[in-house]
């Protein structure tokens, strides 16, 4: 009889994104206003989501049923929060809104986005074609703008995970999905995870 192989799995270096909540809180330190934040936390997240081998696989876990909202990191004065979104094949959320200025980076697989606009009489309408988000992108939200959208993983046959960045605790945020008449629904999303990853020690077992 053959011995048993132990496999050892190597833990998962989150010093990347030890370094990308050190540097974002940086820029809010600075007084940087919407606009720079968006920019320079736009560029701290392109680098972030330039490679996949620091997520922790506890953070990347589909849900069967639906769409999952961990929390990586929150500021210690909720000045902003960091989001892994992971969606299983064919997942969508519901048409909805943020009300903070946020940033999303597509770390794995891809996204569909379509964004709307009120009509006049309040009912939405869909603006502009949907758009793909693919691995190493990053888009930025404005609720001054116009931050309503409906998001879906761009594959019917595999997980996609985006890295999202909000002006807040996003889980805690009132917010509102929508129906087509403009119909609002208030919501608070909360999150999928009972505990943080440990960014301090430089490392997570997976």
């Amino acid at each position: 009889m053959s011995a048993a192989v132990s496999l050892v799995v190597p833990p998962r270096d989150i010093a990347p994104l030890r370094r990308f909540v050190t540097g974002f809180a940086a820029i809010l330190d600075s007084g940087a206003g919407q606009a720079a934040i968006l920019e320079q936390g736009g560029d701290l997240l392109a680098r972030l989501v330039s490679r996949d081998d620091w997520l922790p696989d506890a953070f990347a876990r589909p849900h069967p049923d639906r769409y999952q909202q961990y929390l990586l990191h929150c500021d210690s004065a909720e000045r902003f929060s960091v989001v892994a979104f992971v969606w299983g094949p064919g997942q969508t959320t519901p048409i909805h809104d943020h009300r903070v200025w946020g940033l999303v980076g597509v770390l794995r697989g891809a996204e569909k986005v379509q964004n709307f606009r009120r009509r006049v009489d309040g009912s939405l309408v869909q603006q502009g074609a949907t758009a793909d988000l693919f691995e190493g992108e990053v888009e930025g939200i404005d609720p001054d703008v116009g931050d309503i959208h409906r998001v879906a993983n761009a594959f019917a046959d595999r997980t996609s995970i985006s890295i999202h960045v909000y002006g807040a605790n996003i889980g805690a945020v009132e917010r509102a999905t929508y129906r087509a008449n403009g119909e609002e629904r208030p919501f608070i999303s909360g999150y999928a995870n009972d505990v943080l990853p440990n960014l301090w020690n430089g490392v997570i077992q997976v």
